[in-house]
């Protein structure tokens, strides 16, 4: 029987993922095999799958995904707007793991 290949990550599995999502809610995923990574806006589920199994060599069972609106926040009395962006939570094979602590 042939050993599976390693799928080879390309520029556009790099630009589909942009950042983990580190927050307490995102490590109480993490005991859950869940780890959130901040996305490109026009990423779709399939995309996302495929440029985390690439980038980290390891099995997606599933990916959630969410458009976090920004807040409204006030900066020296002046009224302003983060940007929002999409987050979405990948939830791997069990017995598979990602340490976001390293660089890709």
């Amino acid at each position: 029987m042939a050993k599976a290949e390693k799928k080879q990550a390309t520029v556009k599995d790099y630009n589909t993922i942009l950042a983990p999502h580190v927050t307490e809610k995102a490590t109480l995923g993490s005991e859950h095999g869940q780890v959130t990574f901040r996305v490109a806006k026009d990423a779709t589920k399939p995309e996302i799958k495929q440029a985390v199994e690439a980038l980290f060599d390891v099995k997606v069972k599933a990916v959630n995904t969410l458009v976090q609106k920004g807040k409204t926040k006030r900066f020296k009395g002046i009224m302003g707007k983060r940007s929002d962006f999409k987050k979405a939570i990948v939830t791997l094979e069990d017995g598979q793991t990602i340490d976001t602590g390293t660089g890709v």
